[in-house]
């Protein structure tokens, strides 16, 4: 049994390793951080900062990009069925039509609660 499964557990050991090795090796080799106020400091094109770096964003901001995330993706399966139009024929042109009449009520939904006004 070992000798079936003798060359995973090596591989396994080693993966886990190396990560573990390189870093340690890096600890050594890598120069000292000393760090100064100015080099914490955010940088902007010279100019000493006005605010926080850390600024925080309004939860709308993530919803907007949450929502355009997951209507592209589900818009990229348009490209497999416009190469494969031919050869999907009338079946494909109303699964289609029923996939994008189903996005479109969601972003009907969408817009009807406001999840995509920015005021």
């Amino acid at each position: 049994m070992l000798d079936q499964y003798g060359p995973i557990l090596i591989f396994a050991v080693i993966a886990a390793a190396f990560p573990i090795v390189t870093l340690w090796i890096a600890r050594f080799v890598r120069p000292k951080f000393n760090p100064t106020p100015e080099k914490v400091m955010p940088y902007e094109c010279g100019v000493t900062p006005e605010s926080d770096a850390r600024g925080r964003y309004t939860v709308r901001f993530y919803i907007v990009a949450i929502l355009f995330v997951i209507f592209d993706v589900e818009t990229v399966y348009l490209i497999p069925w416009a190469v494969q139009y031919q050869a999907l024929g009338l079946f494909g042109l109303v699964e289609m039509m029923v996939f994008l009449g189903i996005l479109i009520v969601g972003y009907i939904w969408i817009w009807k609660r406001g999840a995509l006004e920015w005021i």
